[in-house]
């Protein structure tokens, strides 16, 4: 059974400390498109612990939305809260997570991040079995967050035989 209805992602929101910093790099490192703004947003009551499960004194400065490449809309928020949490989860932590880029040509895009001076997390490595055919990469915003550059032009073994690797 399936969640009625479901068609596709459609955006992915992640909380940063300085939304100008993250603005500029979003825009003039990975060429994100600024859409539009909203904000700033506080409750006198429950309301943001009720929807957004954050302390109910939590200010939303503001947030903003981004569409990358084709497809990716990122929805990135600058909050104000008095206990707000300020390190960056890794991999290994619980809550620990990265966003995922496509890219044709990955040393190109590598390339490309490394003179802008990003943080780049070693080589691209090769991946085995039914990921076979594709390359990838993490690397780091700013604050801190992990992105990935993931390329597979000639697609992957999972997508030419996928019953090999169904269990």
């Amino acid at each position: 059974m399936a969640l009625p209805g479901l068609k596709r992602l459609d955006h992915i929101g992640f909380t940063v400390p300085d939304l100008e910093q993250a603005h500029a790099w979003l825009v003039d490192v990975l060429g994100c498109e600024y859409m539009y703004a909203l904000g700033p947003f506080g409750s006198a009551g429950d309301w943001m612990a009720e929807h957004l499960n954050v302390d109910a004194r939590t200010v939303m400065r503001q947030l903003r939305f981004y569409r990358c490449g084709e497809q990716a809309v990122f929805e990135v928020f600058e909050y104000q809260a008095e206990e707000q949490q300020t390190a960056v989860p890794r991999n290994s932590d619980v809550g620990g997570h990265h966003v995922a880029l496509y890219v044709e040509d990955l040393d190109d895009a590598v390339s490309y991040l490394r003179a802008k001076g990003v943080p780049v997390l070693g080589e691209p490595t090769v991946s085995a079995g039914p990921s076979e055919g594709q390359r990838w990469v993490y690397f780091l915003s700013p604050w801190g967050m992990q992105f990935e550059l993931v390329s597979y032009p000639d697609g992957k073994a999972y997508d030419r035989a996928p019953s090999e690797f169904q269990r």
